[in-house]
């Protein structure tokens, strides 16, 4: 049974890869240059903005899996998120293949991300959430009057595994942290903040695509149920590191003037409304249903501290 990955070189992809030699050895890794997890992985190249490209990568699976993340620019995801994922549900259906598309929650916004679940209503406060909802309607829309099978997967900020550039408290807190520096934290360190572990958002996400009951439904991805703040998360990292508890907060204004000067920061002051009020990603339904533990948050950050330790 032939599964399929597209984006198969991020952070997700790789350790989806890992968690899918569980239930087949037929595994297809997509990227512009993937390179095999398994050793009995196909490598398809490709250029996953090509609608040709993405038949072809498709073309044979059983299921296939989006973990591909566009750069992180207002301007890219305006181009491309929408053509992409409906040449990916064109070529599901071309090809009967299941779909699970790992999606964030920038869809959900304003209060609304005070406690996150499956139900939370749909509340852009963002361009990017405008765009992620618009995603979202596509598939549901297909699963509704196309008779497409599909899952979405929802997670939140992420650390470990392979996660690095595109993982902020790894570089907020622990790339200040390494270099003797103040560890960094958006708008209100005081208010809860749910982060994912990559190791078990992955395996969640290999196991919704296992299990024929879980399609056609949005599912949380599996994090700590623990209500965390910034502060403790920093906290955290530095009791992992052996280092001092010491940061800095960056309001919501200055961060807003730094992207003047510094684009990915320009892109995150919209994003704020994540960090300025309680944040709680719940994932009870997925933990019940699965009868699924996620790894604590101390232990997770232990692990992905040691990670890149062993890494470097």
């Amino acid at each position: 049974m032939k599964q399929t990955i597209l984006g198969a070189g991020g952070s997700i992809g790789i350790e989806l890869a890992k968690y899918l030699k569980e239930y087949t050895t037929d595994i297809r890794l997509v990227n512009r240059n993937p390179k095999k997890v398994n050793p009995t992985d196909t490598l398809c190249a490709a250029d996953l903005t090509d609608r040709g490209s993405v038949f072809k990568a498709i073309e044979g699976s059983h299921i296939t899996y989006v973990t591909i993340g566009f750069p992180y620019s207002v301007k890219m995801w305006s181009q491309l998120w929408v053509p992409f994922i409906q040449n990916v549900i064109d070529a599901c259906l071309e090809y009967n293949s299941k779909l699970v598309f790992l999606d964030n929650v920038y869809a959900i916004g304003g209060n609304n991300v005070n406690h996150i679940t499956e139900s939370s209503p749909v509340s852009p406060t963002s361009t990017k959430g405008e765009i992620r909802s618009e995603v979202d309607r596509i598939i549901l829309d297909s699963v509704a009057n196309k008779n497409l099978q599909a899952i979405i997967a929802r997670a939140p900020d992420f650390f470990g595994g392979t996660a690095r550039d595109n993982s902020i408290p790894i570089n907020l807190i622990y790339n200040n942290l390494v270099k003797g520096k103040k560890a960094q934290w958006f708008c209100n360190v005081n208010v809860i903040h749910t982060m994912g572990y990559v190791p078990d958002l992955a395996k969640g996400t290999a196991l919704l695509g296992n299990t024929p009951d879980a399609y056609n439904q949005i599912w949380n991805l599996p994090c700590d149920p623990e209500k965390i703040t910034g502060e403790a998360w920093i906290k955290l990292f530095a009791e992992a590191m052996g280092t001092k508890n010491k940061y800095m907060v960056l309001p919501n204004w200055l961060v807003k003037g730094m992207g003047i000067f510094i684009p990915v920061l320009k892109e995150v002051a919209e994003m704020n409304y994540q960090y300025d009020r309680d944040y709680y990603f719940d994932s009870t339904k997925f933990n019940r249903y699965f009868n699924f533990t996620p790894t604590p948050n101390a232990v997770a950050v232990k692990q992905a501290v040691e990670q890149i330790q062993k890494d470097r």
